[in-house]
């Protein structure tokens, strides 16, 4: 591998990482909220939450663009604020990859939340803990296991993007050009050599992705992750 192919490595676990664990900041309490509410609107919420599985990453780059391009709600108000365009940058890169993962992240949570049941609360409020204590003293250590398939799922998935990352993100070099992207730029110039080797990483680190959440966490695995 050259220092293209490592440079493409280093931006793709760099977005990986801040995008999992952005997601893991804002799914916690989307995820509680949608397993605890009687509320009309959870179906509507659960269902954009899970529109990225079923929407080909083309839609969702193409409604991306537009919306953060000079001329949608969020690029007028990105070009107010002194911030420029987000599109071709990183940080859209961010913004696309935590839209593109969501579900794989707040699936798990809202699973593990749903599961731990009203009694472990109810014992929680009758020795008089508050809603903060009960939840960072009782809700997160029995949600673990969720946690762990939706930091893993969470990473993984953004690992494996392209569509998305490559609509938002172009092709630029050490800003945006991720490994998926890296892999296609080395099939079309038919080095194939260079492409089998980042494919190689590819399917070895997802096949240890998976083995380790199975074995780690065989009760909780993504597949039987449903909003």
């Amino acid at each position: 591998m050259d220092a293209a192919d490592l440079g493409a490595i280093w931006l793709t676990l760099k977005l990986a990482t801040l995008t999992t664990v952005i997601l893991l900041l804002l799914g916690t309490p989307l995820a509680w909220w949608l397993a605890r509410t009687k509320s009309r609107s959870k179906n509507v919420i659960r269902t954009l939450v899970a529109l990225p599985l079923v929407l080909p990453p083309t839609v969702i780059g193409f409604y991306l663009l537009v919306f953060m391009g000079p001329h949608g709600a969020f690029g007028q108000l990105t070009q107010t604020l002194g911030l420029g365009l987000l599109p071709f940058t990183f940080s859209g890169l961010v913004i696309a990859s935590m839209l593109y993962s969501m579900p794989f992240v707040v699936q798990p949570l809202y699973n593990a939340f749903e599961a731990i049941g009203e009694r472990p609360l109810e014992v929680a409020a009758t020795l008089r803990a508050t809603p903060l204590d009960t939840f960072f003293s009782v809700v997160l250590p029995l949600a673990k296991p969720g946690y762990l398939t939706a930091t893993v799922m969470g990473f993984a998935h953004t690992v494996g993007e392209f569509g998305v990352v490559l609509m938002i993100g172009g092709n630029i070099a050490d800003k945006t050009r991720v490994v998926s992207v890296q892999i296609y730029d080395h099939v079309d110039a038919l080095e194939y050599a260079h492409a089998h080797s980042l494919s190689a990483v590819m399917l070895v680190f997802s096949f240890v992705v998976l083995l380790l959440l199975y074995k780690f966490n065989p009760t909780n695995s993504a597949g039987k992750s449903s909003l």
